[in-house]
């Protein structure tokens, strides 16, 4: 009786960097139209910058308020505070943000009166809307009527993404220790490391086509820029994980909503006012 001897075929598996590369080309292609759209709105400046930060926050607030639906958030109270934060910021001041922020309470409790399910849930679910997206999108008005704001603006996007993508790739290809596992188990310290580094390069070198910049000042701008974005990062990976989601919406397709783009810009565009604000 003949026997036949099989040899079992090694298993093969698709490369990891393969995977990496990949996700990367859908990540820049994600990136391309919704970076042109940002400079966009930032070199128009104005109503019209106003405007599409009002477009994007009402979507981020329509995500926040989403995950947490279960605490009834008054989402019409959290669309007039945002539009009102960013009138102030754009025909008033500081002052007037403040006003409106202070004025938002008041309204947010008559409005959650008259809500089917009134909530005091969902009456800070509804704050929380208000002061992290709000008055974020509100400073970055402010900014951009700074003088030079149209370039520092762009300056802060530069270091944020940047830094944002150093600490993707850093992690990816040196990350070892976890950064914070309860809260993001993909996040690395290495991944930080290197993303700080990129950010703050990234604003100094953005700022070496700007003669009116001071190195010195691009310098400090690049390291709060640094300082924050993964602060902004974590911020919002607590949240989601909190709702027990992975992402935010589907705007950015596979990579997620507008809060998953933005978390960091929200976090950097008020430092980068109170910085540039201390210069001029």
């Amino acid at each position: 009786m003949s026997s036949v001897r099989r040899t079992r075929r090694p298993v093969t598996r698709r490369p990891a960097p393969r995977r990496q590369r990949s996700d990367l080309n859908a990540r820049l292609l994600t990136a391309v139209p919704a970076i042109a759209f940002a400079l966009f709105l930032v070199i128009e400046g104005g109503p019209v910058f106003a405007l599409g930060l009002f477009a994007l926050g009402c979507i981020c607030m329509h995500e926040l308020y989403a995950m947490y639906d279960r605490a009834h958030p008054v989402r019409l109270a959290g669309f007039l505070a945002l539009a009102g934060l960013l009138a102030a910021a754009l025909y008033g001041s500081q002052f007037q943000v403040l006003l409106v922020a202070v004025a938002a309470l008041p309204v947010l409790f008559a409005l959650t009166l008259l809500a089917p399910r009134p909530s005091v849930g969902g009456m800070a679910l509804t704050l929380l809307g208000i002061y992290w997206i709000g008055f974020a999108l509100a400073h970055a008005v402010l900014l951009r009527g700074l003088p030079h704001g149209l370039g520092i603006v762009i300056d802060v996007l530069v270091g944020t993404f940047l830094g944002d993508t150093g600490a993707y790739l850093g992690g990816r290809l040196f990350g070892r220790r976890p950064l914070a596992p309860h809260i993001s188990p993909n996040k690395t310290v290495e991944g930080l490391a290197i993303g700080m580094v990129c950010a703050i390069l990234g604003v100094w070198f953005a700022g070496r086509y700007q003669d009116w910049l001071p190195g010195s000042h691009a310098l400090v701008l690049g390291l709060g820029v640094a300082l924050v974005a993964p602060i902004g990062d974590l911020f919002e990976s607590f949240i989601k994980r909190e709702a027990h989601t992975k992402d935010t919406g589907r705007l950015f397709g596979a990579h997620g909503g507008a809060l998953d783009r933005l978390d960091a810009v929200l976090f950097t565009a008020v430092v980068g006012y109170y910085i540039w604000s201390a210069y001029v």
